[in-house]
Protein backbone atom coordinates (compact mmCIF):
# COMPACT_ATOMS: atom_id res chain seq x y z
CA UNK A 1 0.00 0.00 0.00
CA UNK A 2 1.26 3.58 -0.57
CA UNK A 3 1.14 5.20 2.26
CA UNK A 4 1.27 8.57 0.77
CA UNK A 5 -2.02 8.11 -1.11
CA UNK A 6 -5.21 8.50 0.62
CA UNK A 7 -9.05 8.70 0.02
CA UNK A 8 -10.41 11.93 1.27
CA UNK A 9 -14.31 12.53 1.39
CA UNK A 10 -14.82 16.15 1.01
CA UNK A 11 -17.73 17.84 2.57
CA UNK A 12 -18.27 21.74 1.77
CA UNK A 13 -21.96 22.14 3.03
CA UNK A 14 -23.31 25.16 3.88
CA UNK A 15 -22.71 29.09 3.53
CA UNK A 16 -19.15 30.14 3.81
CA UNK A 17 -18.42 26.12 4.41
CA UNK A 18 -18.18 25.71 0.88
CA UNK A 19 -15.70 28.72 0.59
CA UNK A 20 -13.47 27.61 3.34
CA UNK A 21 -13.25 24.38 1.86
CA UNK A 22 -11.81 26.21 -1.54
CA UNK A 23 -9.39 27.67 0.41
CA UNK A 24 -8.38 24.48 1.89
CA UNK A 25 -8.22 22.27 -1.50
CA UNK A 26 -6.25 24.99 -2.80
CA UNK A 27 -3.89 24.69 0.35
CA UNK A 28 -4.14 20.77 0.07
CA UNK A 29 -3.27 21.15 -4.10
CA UNK A 30 0.11 22.66 -2.91
CA UNK A 31 0.97 19.86 -0.20
CA UNK A 32 0.76 17.37 -2.77
CA UNK A 33 2.67 18.85 -4.85
CA UNK A 34 5.42 19.50 -2.48
CA UNK A 35 4.98 16.68 -0.04
CA UNK A 36 4.28 14.06 -2.73
CA UNK A 37 1.09 12.98 -1.31
CA UNK A 38 -1.78 12.17 -3.92
CA UNK A 39 -5.59 12.99 -2.19
CA UNK A 40 -8.27 10.82 -4.49
CA UNK A 41 -11.11 13.48 -3.31
CA UNK A 42 -15.47 12.90 -3.49
CA UNK A 43 -17.51 15.42 -2.97
CA UNK A 44 -20.36 14.62 -0.79
CA UNK A 45 -23.55 16.63 -0.68
CA UNK A 46 -24.80 17.51 2.23
CA UNK A 47 -26.52 19.72 4.73
CA UNK A 48 -29.61 22.78 5.02
CA UNK A 49 -30.26 23.24 1.76
CA UNK A 50 -29.51 19.93 0.38
CA UNK A 51 -32.41 18.76 3.02
CA UNK A 52 -34.59 21.69 1.46
CA UNK A 53 -33.99 20.17 -1.78
CA UNK A 54 -33.62 16.63 -1.39
CA UNK A 55 -36.06 16.39 1.72
CA UNK A 56 -32.44 14.30 3.16
CA UNK A 57 -29.68 16.31 5.12
CA UNK A 58 -27.42 13.33 4.11
CA UNK A 59 -28.15 10.28 2.39
CA UNK A 60 -27.07 6.68 2.82
CA UNK A 61 -25.12 6.60 0.02
CA UNK A 62 -23.00 9.73 1.33
CA UNK A 63 -22.69 8.06 4.74
CA UNK A 64 -21.54 5.44 3.34
CA UNK A 65 -18.54 6.96 1.43
CA UNK A 66 -17.27 9.45 4.06
CA UNK A 67 -16.93 5.94 6.19
CA UNK A 68 -14.93 4.19 3.42
CA UNK A 69 -13.04 7.07 3.49
CA UNK A 70 -9.31 7.53 4.89
CA UNK A 71 -10.84 10.64 6.46
CA UNK A 72 -13.63 13.37 6.25
CA UNK A 73 -12.91 17.25 5.50
CA UNK A 74 -16.03 19.02 6.34
CA UNK A 75 -16.69 22.64 5.75
CA UNK A 76 -19.95 23.79 7.86
CA UNK A 77 -23.49 22.94 7.89
CA UNK A 78 -26.87 24.17 9.01
CA UNK A 79 -29.03 27.43 7.82
CA UNK A 80 -31.16 29.62 10.89
CA UNK A 81 -34.17 29.37 8.37
CA UNK A 82 -34.20 26.08 7.55
CA UNK A 83 -35.02 23.39 10.35
CA UNK A 84 -36.64 19.77 11.08
CA UNK A 85 -40.02 19.68 11.31
CA UNK A 86 -39.60 20.02 15.73
CA UNK A 87 -37.58 22.92 14.87
CA UNK A 88 -33.88 21.89 15.77
CA UNK A 89 -31.12 22.26 13.86
CA UNK A 90 -29.86 20.96 10.70
CA UNK A 91 -26.88 19.20 11.77
CA UNK A 92 -25.83 15.87 9.66
CA UNK A 93 -21.99 16.32 12.07
CA UNK A 94 -23.55 15.43 15.19
CA UNK A 95 -24.98 12.30 12.86
CA UNK A 96 -22.35 11.76 11.53
CA UNK A 97 -20.54 11.94 15.18
CA UNK A 98 -22.80 8.74 16.54
CA UNK A 99 -22.70 7.09 13.34
CA UNK A 100 -19.04 6.99 13.41
CA UNK A 101 -18.27 6.94 16.89
CA UNK A 102 -16.26 9.64 17.11
CA UNK A 103 -15.69 10.36 20.57
CA UNK A 104 -12.80 12.69 21.08
CA UNK A 105 -13.75 15.90 19.93
CA UNK A 106 -9.65 17.61 19.86
CA UNK A 107 -10.51 21.52 20.06
CA UNK A 108 -6.86 22.99 19.85
CA UNK A 109 -6.89 26.80 21.58
CA UNK A 110 -3.67 27.82 20.45
CA UNK A 111 -2.39 31.48 19.51
CA UNK A 112 -1.03 32.34 16.44
CA UNK A 113 1.79 34.84 15.64
CA UNK A 114 0.10 38.55 14.25
CA UNK A 115 -3.44 37.53 15.84
CA UNK A 116 -4.55 39.54 18.46
CA UNK A 117 -5.60 37.47 21.70
CA UNK A 118 -8.34 38.81 23.87
CA UNK A 119 -6.21 39.38 26.86
CA UNK A 120 -3.57 42.42 27.51
CA UNK A 121 -1.33 39.92 29.58
CA UNK A 122 2.17 39.00 27.60
CA UNK A 123 1.90 35.46 28.76
CA UNK A 124 -1.43 35.03 26.32
CA UNK A 125 1.07 34.84 23.15
CA UNK A 126 2.00 31.51 24.30
CA UNK A 127 -1.57 29.74 24.97
CA UNK A 128 -1.33 26.59 23.68
CA UNK A 129 -4.18 23.63 24.81
CA UNK A 130 -6.64 21.38 23.91
CA UNK A 131 -9.96 21.28 25.07
CA UNK A 132 -11.04 17.31 24.42
CA UNK A 133 -14.84 17.39 24.00
CA UNK A 134 -16.84 14.09 24.45
CA UNK A 135 -18.11 14.02 21.65
CA UNK A 136 -21.06 11.11 21.35
CA UNK A 137 -22.61 10.74 24.77
CA UNK A 138 -22.92 13.24 28.07
CA UNK A 139 -26.13 15.17 27.63
CA UNK A 140 -26.33 14.95 24.11
CA UNK A 141 -26.97 11.14 24.06
CA UNK A 142 -30.43 13.29 24.78
CA UNK A 143 -30.48 14.26 20.97
CA UNK A 144 -33.96 13.45 19.60
CA UNK A 145 -35.50 11.84 22.31
CA UNK A 146 -36.21 14.34 25.09
CA UNK A 147 -39.37 14.24 26.61
CA UNK A 148 -42.00 16.97 26.74
CA UNK A 149 -44.78 16.05 29.19
CA UNK A 150 -48.65 17.83 29.18
CA UNK A 151 -46.67 20.87 27.96
CA UNK A 152 -45.46 21.76 31.68
CA UNK A 153 -42.01 19.50 32.03
CA UNK A 154 -39.53 19.25 30.05
CA UNK A 155 -36.70 16.33 30.24
CA UNK A 156 -33.34 15.45 28.50
CA UNK A 157 -31.11 12.74 29.91
CA UNK A 158 -27.16 12.99 30.27
CA UNK A 159 -25.27 9.76 29.90
CA UNK A 160 -21.65 8.63 31.00
CA UNK A 161 -20.41 5.39 30.14
CA UNK A 162 -16.95 3.60 31.56
CA UNK A 163 -16.23 2.50 27.74
CA UNK A 164 -16.37 5.35 26.48
CA UNK A 165 -14.88 7.63 29.07
CA UNK A 166 -11.56 5.37 29.59
CA UNK A 167 -11.48 5.22 25.99
CA UNK A 168 -11.53 9.23 26.08
CA UNK A 169 -9.08 8.91 28.98
CA UNK A 170 -6.49 7.36 27.11
CA UNK A 171 -6.60 9.11 23.70
CA UNK A 172 -6.36 12.56 26.43
CA UNK A 173 -2.66 10.87 28.09
CA UNK A 174 -1.49 10.13 24.47
CA UNK A 175 -2.29 13.55 22.89
CA UNK A 176 -0.46 15.15 26.28
CA UNK A 177 2.43 12.92 25.80
CA UNK A 178 2.86 13.90 22.06
CA UNK A 179 2.41 17.48 23.36
CA UNK A 180 5.05 16.97 25.72
CA UNK A 181 7.56 15.66 23.31
CA UNK A 182 6.57 18.36 20.95
CA UNK A 183 6.54 21.76 23.43
CA UNK A 184 9.64 19.95 25.32
CA UNK A 185 7.66 19.71 28.92
CA UNK A 186 6.02 17.30 30.99
CA UNK A 187 2.50 16.65 30.00
CA UNK A 188 -0.83 17.22 31.94
CA UNK A 189 -4.42 16.09 31.73
CA UNK A 190 -7.12 18.07 33.62
CA UNK A 191 -10.43 16.29 33.79
CA UNK A 192 -13.08 19.45 34.09
CA UNK A 193 -16.61 17.88 35.99
CA UNK A 194 -19.45 18.84 37.74
CA UNK A 195 -18.33 15.75 40.24
CA UNK A 196 -19.57 17.73 43.67
CA UNK A 197 -23.03 17.84 42.51
CA UNK A 198 -23.67 15.19 40.33
CA UNK A 199 -23.60 11.58 39.95
CA UNK A 200 -22.44 10.89 36.44
CA UNK A 201 -19.67 13.12 36.91
CA UNK A 202 -18.63 11.66 40.08
CA UNK A 203 -18.43 8.41 38.17
CA UNK A 204 -16.29 10.00 35.38
CA UNK A 205 -13.34 11.07 37.93
CA UNK A 206 -13.76 7.65 39.35
CA UNK A 207 -12.75 5.75 36.09
CA UNK A 208 -10.85 9.00 34.73
CA UNK A 209 -8.27 8.39 37.65
CA UNK A 210 -8.55 4.58 37.59
CA UNK A 211 -7.38 4.87 33.49
CA UNK A 212 -4.75 7.36 34.06
CA UNK A 213 -2.97 5.31 36.20
CA UNK A 214 -1.58 3.73 33.39
CA UNK A 215 0.12 6.96 32.55
CA UNK A 216 3.04 7.54 34.85
CA UNK A 217 5.14 10.12 32.62
CA UNK A 218 1.53 12.73 32.83
CA UNK A 219 0.36 14.59 35.34
CA UNK A 220 -3.28 13.83 35.89
CA UNK A 221 -5.58 16.20 37.71
CA UNK A 222 -9.22 17.79 37.91
CA UNK A 223 -11.23 20.87 37.53
CA UNK A 224 -14.71 22.08 38.23
CA UNK A 225 -16.21 23.26 34.94
CA UNK A 226 -17.64 27.43 36.89
CA UNK A 227 -13.91 27.19 38.05
CA UNK A 228 -12.10 26.37 35.17
CA UNK A 229 -14.82 28.86 32.76
CA UNK A 230 -12.95 31.61 35.38
CA UNK A 231 -9.70 30.30 35.21
CA UNK A 232 -9.25 29.72 31.12
CA UNK A 233 -9.94 33.44 31.49
CA UNK A 234 -8.22 34.29 34.05
CA UNK A 235 -4.41 32.11 33.48
CA UNK A 236 -5.31 29.69 29.77
CA UNK A 237 -1.40 29.39 29.75
CA UNK A 238 -1.16 27.18 32.86
CA UNK A 239 -3.15 24.33 31.17
CA UNK A 240 -2.77 21.48 28.60
CA UNK A 241 -5.33 19.05 27.51
CA UNK A 242 -8.66 19.24 29.33
CA UNK A 243 -11.03 16.61 28.36
CA UNK A 244 -14.52 16.88 29.63
CA UNK A 245 -18.13 15.93 28.78
CA UNK A 246 -19.90 16.65 25.56
CA UNK A 247 -21.92 19.58 26.48
CA UNK A 248 -19.77 21.48 28.55
CA UNK A 249 -16.89 21.09 26.25
CA UNK A 250 -19.14 22.31 23.36
CA UNK A 251 -19.20 25.78 25.78
CA UNK A 252 -15.48 25.70 26.46
CA UNK A 253 -13.94 25.47 23.19
CA UNK A 254 -16.10 28.56 21.78
CA UNK A 255 -14.66 30.20 25.15
CA UNK A 256 -11.12 29.47 24.43
CA UNK A 257 -11.43 30.08 20.77
CA UNK A 258 -12.30 33.94 21.82
CA UNK A 259 -9.09 33.90 23.36
CA UNK A 260 -7.30 33.55 20.64
CA UNK A 261 -9.03 35.78 17.97
CA UNK A 262 -12.70 33.88 17.20
CA UNK A 263 -13.88 31.00 15.86
CA UNK A 264 -12.00 31.64 12.70
CA UNK A 265 -9.02 30.63 14.13
CA UNK A 266 -10.12 27.34 15.94
CA UNK A 267 -9.86 24.36 13.81
CA UNK A 268 -11.07 20.76 15.25
CA UNK A 269 -11.50 17.00 14.68
CA UNK A 270 -13.43 14.37 16.05
CA UNK A 271 -11.81 11.25 15.86
CA UNK A 272 -12.94 7.42 16.58
CA UNK A 273 -11.02 4.36 16.84
CA UNK A 274 -11.40 4.08 13.06
CA UNK A 275 -12.87 7.63 11.26
CA UNK A 276 -11.53 11.19 11.62
CA UNK A 277 -13.44 14.04 10.30
CA UNK A 278 -11.83 17.25 10.71
CA UNK A 279 -13.52 20.82 10.57
CA UNK A 280 -13.39 24.45 11.39
CA UNK A 281 -15.31 24.86 14.69
CA UNK A 282 -17.35 27.72 13.45
CA UNK A 283 -20.42 27.44 11.51
CA UNK A 284 -22.13 28.41 8.02
CA UNK A 285 -21.89 32.10 9.15
CA UNK A 286 -24.92 33.02 6.98
CA UNK A 287 -24.41 36.80 7.12
CA UNK A 288 -21.15 36.82 5.39
CA UNK A 289 -21.87 33.49 2.98
CA UNK A 290 -21.08 34.48 -0.49
CA UNK A 291 -18.83 37.84 -0.03
CA UNK A 292 -15.52 36.12 0.39
CA UNK A 293 -14.97 37.41 3.55
CA UNK A 294 -15.22 34.40 5.64
CA UNK A 295 -11.85 33.31 7.34
CA UNK A 296 -10.70 30.04 6.22
CA UNK A 297 -7.73 29.60 9.00
CA UNK A 298 -9.21 27.41 10.97
CA UNK A 299 -10.47 25.21 7.78
CA UNK A 300 -6.51 25.39 6.81
CA UNK A 301 -5.62 24.18 10.39
CA UNK A 302 -7.81 21.72 10.37
CA UNK A 303 -6.89 19.98 7.25
CA UNK A 304 -3.19 20.10 9.18
CA UNK A 305 -5.02 18.17 11.76
CA UNK A 306 -6.14 15.82 9.59
CA UNK A 307 -2.19 15.24 7.84
CA UNK A 308 -1.16 14.90 11.23
CA UNK A 309 -3.57 12.28 12.05
CA UNK A 310 -2.97 10.63 8.51
CA UNK A 311 0.33 10.43 9.06
CA UNK A 312 0.55 8.87 12.68
CA UNK A 313 -2.04 6.38 11.93
CA UNK A 314 0.03 5.37 8.74
CA UNK A 315 3.27 5.97 9.49
CA UNK A 316 3.38 8.55 6.80
CA UNK A 317 6.48 10.49 7.26
CA UNK A 318 5.29 13.07 4.22
CA UNK A 319 1.94 13.56 5.89
CA UNK A 320 3.55 14.72 8.95
CA UNK A 321 5.84 17.18 7.39
CA UNK A 322 2.94 18.53 5.45
CA UNK A 323 1.00 19.07 8.72
CA UNK A 324 4.09 20.69 9.95
CA UNK A 325 4.44 23.04 6.95
CA UNK A 326 0.98 24.17 6.70
CA UNK A 327 0.79 24.87 10.37
CA UNK A 328 3.90 27.16 9.78
CA UNK A 329 2.68 28.47 6.71
CA UNK A 330 -0.48 29.77 8.94
CA UNK A 331 1.69 31.25 11.42
CA UNK A 332 4.22 33.04 8.96
CA UNK A 333 1.22 34.45 6.89
CA UNK A 334 -0.01 36.19 9.57
CA UNK A 335 3.04 37.16 11.98
CA UNK A 336 4.65 38.78 9.12
CA UNK A 337 1.53 41.19 8.92
CA UNK A 338 1.05 40.02 5.17
CA UNK A 339 -2.53 38.97 5.94
CA UNK A 340 -5.10 40.22 8.50
CA UNK A 341 -8.96 38.85 8.10
CA UNK A 342 -12.07 40.77 8.31
CA UNK A 343 -12.54 38.98 11.53
CA UNK A 344 -9.97 40.99 13.35
CA UNK A 345 -10.05 44.17 11.75
CA UNK A 346 -8.62 43.11 8.36
CA UNK A 347 -9.59 43.46 4.75
CA UNK A 348 -7.99 40.51 3.54
CA UNK A 349 -10.75 38.10 2.14
CA UNK A 350 -10.69 34.42 2.02
CA UNK A 351 -8.61 33.77 -0.86
CA UNK A 352 -5.91 36.06 -0.10
CA UNK A 353 -5.34 34.36 3.28
CA UNK A 354 -5.45 30.70 1.21
CA UNK A 355 -2.86 32.39 -1.38
CA UNK A 356 -0.55 33.58 1.97
CA UNK A 357 -0.53 30.59 3.10
CA UNK A 358 0.56 28.69 0.12
CA UNK A 359 3.68 31.34 -0.27
CA UNK A 360 4.42 30.32 2.92
CA UNK A 361 4.73 26.63 2.82
CA UNK A 362 8.08 25.68 2.11
CA UNK A 363 9.17 28.38 4.46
Amino acid sequence: MNTNAFRLAVMPGDGIGVEVMDAALAVLDAVEKRHGLAFDRQTIPGGAHHYKETGTALDEAGFEAAAAADAVLFGAMGWPDIRYPDGTEIAPQLDLRFRMNLYAGVRPIRAIPGVPTALADPRAAGIDLVVLRESTEGLFTSRGKGVIEDDRVARDTLEITRDVTERLTRFAFRLAERRASRLGRRGTVTLVDKANVFRSFAFMRKVFYEAAAAFAEVDARHHYIDAMALDLVRRPWDFDVLPMENMFGDIMSDLGAGLIGGMGFAPSADIGDAHGLFQPSHGSAPDIAGQGKANPTAMILSLAMLLDWLGERHDSQACAEAARAVEQGVDAAFGSGEVRSYDIGGRDGTGAIARAVIGHLGA
